[in-house]
């Protein structure tokens, strides 16, 4: 009886808190309601696996065609499409366009490529979003892939210089002088590097030294990783990732599940060294996320012609602010600094949040961003607040796990993490969800998202 009791208190509990919740919405008098009608991806694959001999616009393709598949959206009835990428695939540099025609889109839908790290695909949907509100169009589609399967490498600057003399070269005694000026040195490759050109320090490196500064431990690092891993197997197991969409690849299996979830044990991650700073670093290959292939795509609409197509939406999408900060020394703190601006421009409290997804780069990061958004010290010293933001509770935070488990598809991450806020707002009965994520270059991002009404 008691835990009968329990359950009908706690039921009671939740209804009330909805009430009280939905009786305060962001619309604003006058200006559009956005929506997200609905989002999909494609499993996240650790690189180098089952993707390894697609390309970009194959996986972006998938992608469009699961949106296209789950909503029963007319092809024609688009008005534009966005995509995020950070590695360009040289052959298809606008991958919006090629992979919206290979999903048979009408070829009178234009289409455009965005890139800003790890959160082009939010730059993609907020572009939809001010293309809506400037009332431009009534649907986007909106999204972005990461390939790292296949990575463009180049040959040396002087060997590039001599190639291209060689195709100038008029005579054959030009050609062959050219060609007796290569050296061996001339034919040593450049890899593509996850560094930041302004001070060229690779993120890994950076992210030990900013779990240094902060005083994360490994331990610390270890056991977040293992909880997100963890989180990403139950929600996996009970079908919670919804948005993922099966995948028939070429010549090979229909993949339907991401592959990079893998919990260990505490014991098992403590035996791997430092992968960036040796040997006394903290940030390791089993407390940082992997290289990953895949693509995401979200449907966006103004919320009258969602209804008037017969949609019913997931989400409205609200208040959003990009933040940049010192590359050297906060290239990961785009977090701490977003979510505060995000939260007044929204007129909301930390405590009125009822989901946060944070995109996990490395466990260091997300433990540094919590750390500082704990700290008034911080808050005035950097940020010019008078006191500290506060840091999300534990018990909200990203409880379907994370990048560091599901994977992290540099310009796919985005869609994921508003499409995850849609679907856990849905099912926990909660009212507003907030996005936040750091990104190369020093730079962040934070959206308000709120619950449709059921």
């Amino acid at each position: 009886t008691s835990i009968f009791m329990e359950y009908y208190y706690c039921n009671i509990a939740v209804r009330t808190k909805q009430v009280l919740k939905s009786k305060k919405t962001l619309a604003t008098p006058g200006v559009k309601n956005i929506v997200l009608v609905d989002g999909v991806r494609t499993p996240f694959l650790q690189s180098g696996t089952i993707y390894a001999n697609l390309m970009p616009h194959d996986l972006a393709r998938a992608a469009l065609q699961g949106l296209l598949n789950r909503t029963g959206l007319p092809k024609d009835a688009v008005d534009y499409i966005v995509y995020g990428t950070v590695i360009q695939e040289v052959k298809t540099s606008n991958v919006a366009r090629e992979a919206a025609l290979g999903a048979g889109f009408s070829d009178k839908t234009p289409a455009h490529t965005v890139t800003m790290a790890c959160i082009s695909s939010n730059q993609a949907m907020t572009t939809a979003v001010g293309l809506i509100a400037a009332g431009q169009c009534d649907a986007v589609v909106a999204g972005g892939v990461e390939f790292m399967s296949d990575v463009p490498i180049r040959h040396s600057r002087k060997m590039r210089k001599t190639m291209l003399s060689l195709n100038k070269a008029k005579t054959l005694g030009a050609r062959l002088s050219l060609l007796g000026s290569i050296r061996l040195a001339h034919l040593a490759p450049e890899l593509p590097a996850v560094a930041e050109f302004s001070t060229a320090e690779t993120m890994g490196h950076s992210a030990d030294r900013l779990a240094a500064a902060f005083g994360v431990s490994r331990l610390e690092q270890d056991e977040f990783a293992l909880r997100s891993h963890m989180l990403a197997k139950k929600a996996q197991d009970s079908g919670l990732l919804s948005d993922v969409i099966s995948f028939k690849v070429p010549g090979k299996d229909i993949v339907s599940k991401d592959n990079g979830i893998r919990p260990s044990t505490m014991e098992q991650m403590a035996k791997l060294k430092p992968a960036f700073i040796k040997p006394h670093g903290t940030v390791t290959a089993a407390n940082s996320s992997f290289l990953t292939d895949g693509a995401s795509a979200v449907l966006i609409m103004s919320e009258e012609k969602a209804l008037a197509m017969g949609y019913k939406p997931k989400a409205y999408l609200r208040d959003f602010v990009y933040v940049s900060q010192d590359p050297k020394d906060q290239l990961l703190l785009g977090p701490t600094y977003a979510t505060p601006k995000v939260l007044e421009k929204s007129g909301l409290t930390l405590n009125d949040i009822d989901v946060f997804e944070f995109h996990e780069a490395f466990a260091g990061q997300i433990m540094a961003n919590l750390k500082a958004m704990e700290s008034d010290w911080f808050a005035q010293t950097y940020m010019g607040r008078k006191t500290k933001v506060g840091a999300p509770p534990m018990e909200k935070f990203n409880t379907w796990g994370g990048s560091l488990s599901l994977g992290h598809p540099f310009a796919a991450t985005g869609c994921r993490l508003v499409t995850t806020v849609a679907h856990r707002l849905q099912k926990e009965g909660g009212q507003y969800g907030l996005v936040a994520a750091c990104a190369a270059g020093g730079q962040g991002h934070a959206m308000v998202i709120e619950a449709y009404p059921q």
